[in-house]
């Protein structure tokens, strides 16, 4: 016979019993900044592996050029290789997805004076090949170049006039007064790289996971804070402002001969995909 009466008490538990327990919430709410500069983020407590395809991304679109236009834009890609050890230092069969690994997924507000002025969302850790054609490009492209006598720095992003800009750029090249776009002199067209490696270069081929993968839009610039511990700020531009971390370093021959692209369909259409 069981008995309708349950007695239960609560009872505190000590700071070492609590340290050998874990867990995450399905969802985060975090408040930072001040009153005039506020920032609101919620995160989701979620494990994504993603192969994606998407022919068009155009954003920030104002009739005269976009601030972001990118064609056959893929995450992930398929295996070609069952002997190459991919980014995540794991090897795949042939035609196994190899895939874009994303964690904690988030979006985030910025308010000025209560008016809300940016939004932007990304991953609290990505890993994986980003892919496609960038006819524009406007944000943050995290490579690095290797000059003629094998100094690296960070590579500077040029609009179609070769100026440098993080805005409508469409060209890559050294950081250097001798940099000319129009000739093709120490730089080349965004079009050159089809398969970025997205992550922290681990110095063997492998990459660890990147937690400043974001997409944002503002009517305003705004400083948005890096998730990398000690990381600095990333101020973006009003408009549409990519941040893609990459571990690729390269030599300027290397960058004017083009990075291939990463198969991403198992049907040749003869598009360049397969």
């Amino acid at each position: 016979m069981l008995s309708s009466v349950v007695q239960a008490e609560l009872k505190p538990i000590s700071d070492s019993e609590m340290e050998q327990i874990t867990g995450q919430a399905m969802m985060a709410v975090d408040i930072d900044g001040t009153p005039e500069h506020r920032y609101t983020r919620v995160t989701m407590g979620l494990d994504a592996e993603i192969q994606t395809n998407i022919d068009t991304v155009a954003l920030g679109d104002t009739g005269d050029g976009a601030d972001v236009l990118v064609s056959q834009l893929s995450l992930g890609h398929i295996s070609t290789d069952a002997t190459q050890v991919q980014l995540n230092g794991q090897t795949y069969a042939v035609n196994d997805i190899v895939p874009f690994e994303a964690s904690n997924p988030y979006f985030e507000l910025a308010e000025e004076n209560g008016d809300i002025v940016g939004f932007r969302m990304g991953f609290g850790q990505a890993r994986g090949t980003l892919s496609g054609d960038f006819e524009s490009f406007s944000g943050n492209l995290g490579i690095k170049l290797e000059d003629s006598s094998g100094n690296v720095s960070d590579a500077q992003l040029y609009d179609a006039s070769g100026n440098a800009t993080n805005t409508r750029a469409s060209y890559i090249g050294l950081n250097d007064a001798a940099t000319d776009c129009t000739a093709g002199v120490q730089c080349a067209p965004l079009t050159n790289l089809k398969t970025l490696d997205i992550g922290a270069d681990n110095g063997d081929g492998t990459v660890s996971p990147t937690e400043d993968f974001f997409i944002s839009f503002q009517k305003a610039p705004v400083s948005w804070s890096s998730n990398a511990t000690g990381g600095t700020a990333v101020d973006a531009a009003a408009g549409v402002y990519l941040n893609i971390p990459t571990s690729m370093q390269m030599d300027l021959t290397t960058l004017q001969n083009g990075i291939s692209r990463a198969r991403t369909e198992y049907i040749d259409r003869g598009v360049g995909l397969f």
